[in-house]
């Protein structure tokens, strides 16, 4: 009741922070669109200063408490209490605050300094990405379609769980001291004193026993509540479906425009939305009923391991958990897995599992550009949301908390003011999620089709690029970054090739010819076996034999020049013999002549091995 008075008071400033937020949250995609790089350093730096702020907070808060009475009672002590501002009052709590800050901060800081390099090439792939939202600037207000429909969803499934919660009838049993056949049978209270019951049992009462009833509806009315939940699951996953596939239809019909922005269609959410309507509702809904199936499994977990506390069978209880951890794992995977097939289906518009398997495939093709750009995008703008939620949330702590002092007459009396606080804060993050899953689903959509396009075209004038200069520079710069580890391996490979070559100076190629490196070791043993002999003359040495080397060069060519005009001259006259003779004769005479060229091109191939003078 004073959760909900609490409501009741402070409702109009919940919504005007719920507003704020959206407010804020389009502002910084709009600046996204216009100032990525910027914005995100930008983002990065206040994440990092807000939780810095909130470390200090937390701090003097625990300072301040020092020595006042009743602060240094451990949270265990305290129990479970209904007034959350009791947990404020002990230092537990604000120093376990400072520490779970202080890990977070220091998690993110690791992460920035070691995907420094990854982070540069995905601020330039958000920026690709802001291009392609700044031609599809309609995709930005897609996210209050899916809002309303998940909000039709939410209250069928509320209003239909509040009636069967609801559909029960009161039970009247009788209740008796002697003996009766009548004994704990249902019974009416408005026919009961002129019935046969009250005639044969004198001190039988029909009494309120529980409220339910005997009918098979409400024996199994809890499967009916599942199967709720299990339409709940199917349509909140179609509808968010159904947004995947019109914004990545949007983002791909974008890329796939050769000419920008003259190939793209007039109005592209539009038209994706029409086609996913009219050409992918089946597929849609298999990939959301696969997903609700799984999470009804989910759902029943929980529910068996609500009934099976008192039990204390540790084996149970072991079996339990890890059955909850291997469907919440496989729930993540189907998630990731439908979300690329979507993708694939807006592209080609084939059914669900060819696009699931396409996109699988197509992911592990590229497994190191999905470690490479999606997820280091993904986590910044994981901190784009943060951002906002904090901004919000410190906002409005200081604000029903009474702190501020300009408008502390016109916060709400509240008797917990984090009723309103967690509300704003769990709102602003569904909306921030909204604006920013625009940004996911374009840069998801934009590097699916990258690896696409590099699978089907070489960049030649028959089959050129669809992806524009700038998206290409930026990917190459990641497929650098991949062929790291490979260079390195390389460049190790080369080192072991030199040293086998300097432990084994005398190997020859197959050919028979000594190689050059082979060469010079000779030479220096036979300065070393001649210590006598002067500088002069080894300076002579090297000369005449570089002068050799020239004259040999220049007889190759003119041999191999002289052998081209008698293989010409020979081909001018088996033409003129075919045309005048048309025996038998000419073919072997032919043969005989490809012989000899064949010999001839053999010993050109193979010239005798230089002498080492």
């Amino acid at each position: 009741m004073r959760i909900f008075e609490d409501y009741t008071q402070s409702w109009y400033w919940i919504v005007l922070g719920l507003v704020i937020a959206m407010v804020v949250s389009l502002i910084f995609i709009v600046l996204l669109r216009y100032l990525a790089g910027i914005m995100v350093w930008v983002m990065i730096v206040l994440v990092i200063l807000v939780i810095g702020y909130g470390i200090f907070h937390c701090y003097m808060e625990f300072a301040s408490l020092k020595g006042e009475p009743g602060a240094d009672v451990t949270i265990r002590d305290l129990g479970v209490q209904t007034d959350f501002s009791v947990y404020l009052q002990i230092r537990q709590t604000w120093l376990a605050f400072m520490i779970i800050l202080a890990i977070v901060e220091v998690i993110i800081i690791l992460l920035l300094i070691f995907l420094r390099k990854r982070i540069l090439i995905a601020i330039a792939l958000i920026k690709e990405a802001s291009r392609a939202i700044g031609y599809v600037m309609s995709s930005l207000f897609y996210p209050l379609l899916t809002f309303v429909l998940l909000a039709v969803v939410i209250a069928y499934w509320a209003i239909t769980a509040v009636f069967l919660s609801t559909s029960n009838e009161q039970v009247y049993k009788v209740f008796n001291n002697s003996e009766c056949e009548y004994s704990r049978e249902i019974c009416d209270p408005k026919t009961f004193n002129t019935s046969n019951m009250s005639a044969q049992c004198p001190d039988a009462e029909c009494l309120f026993a529980f409220y339910g009833g005997e009918t098979l509806y409400h024996k199994y009315l809890i499967l009916f509540q599942f199967y709720n939940i299990f339409l709940f699951f199917w349509c909140a996953n179609f509808v968010t479906a159904l947004g995947q596939v019109t914004l990545s239809g949007a983002f791909a019909s974008y890329y796939w425009a050769f000419k920008k922005p003259e190939d793209i269609p007039a109005y592209p959410i539009f038209s994706s939305l029409g086609r996913a309507l009219r050409y992918h509702t089946g597929s849609l809904a298999f990939g959301s009923l696969i997903l609700s199936l799984v999470q009804v499994i989910r759902v029943l977990l929980e529910y068996l391991d609500q009934k099976l506390k008192g039990a204390q069978n540790k084996c149970a209880q072991f079996i339990l958990k890890c059955m909850k951890c291997c469907f919440w794992c496989l729930e993540k995977c189907i998630k990731f897995l439908n979300r690329n097939a979507y993708i694939m289906i807006a592209i080609y518009g084939k059914s669900f599992c060819p696009s699931a398997r396409d996109a699988f495939f197509l992911l592990m093709r590229n497994i190191i550009r999905v470690a490479v750009l999606d997820k280091v995008t993904d986590f910044l703008l994981f901190l784009g949301k943060l951002l906002i939620i904090g901004i919000v949330g410190i906002f409005s702590f200081f604000f029903f908390s009474g702190r501020i002092r300009a408008v502390e007459e016109a916060a709400p009396s509240l008797n917990y003011y984090w009723v309103p606080i967690l509300t704003v804060v769990v709102g602003s993050y569904l909306i921030a999620h909204g604006f920013f899953s625009v940004y996911a689903m374009c840069v998801d959509t934009l590097f699916l089709c990258f690896c696409e396009d590099l699978e089907r075209n070489d960049g030649s004038s028959e089959r050129p690029y669809f992806m524009s200069p700038e998206l290409h520079e930026i990917l190459s710069k990641a497929k650098g970054l991949e062929e790291d580890g490979v260079d390195q391996a390389d460049s190790a490979k080369e080192a072991d090739e030199v040293k086998v070559e300097e432990e084994t100076p005398l190997q020859q190629e197959p050919d028979g010819e000594i190689q050059l490196k082979q060469q010079s070791v000779l030479k220096q043993d036979n300065e070393e076996e001649q210590p006598l002999q002067t500088k002069a003359d080894a300076e002579d040495l090297k000369e005449e034999n570089n002068e050799e080397q020239k004259v040999i060069q220049i007889e190759e060519v003119e041999k191999k020049e002289e052998v081209e005009v008698k293989k010409e001259a020979e081909k001018q006259e088996l033409i003129q013999e075919e045309k005048t003779e048309k025996a038998s004769s000419p073919s072997v005479e032919a043969e005989k002549e490809v012989t000899e060229e064949k010999k001839e091109e053999i010993k050109e191939e193979n010239p005798p091995p230089v002498s080492q003078e």
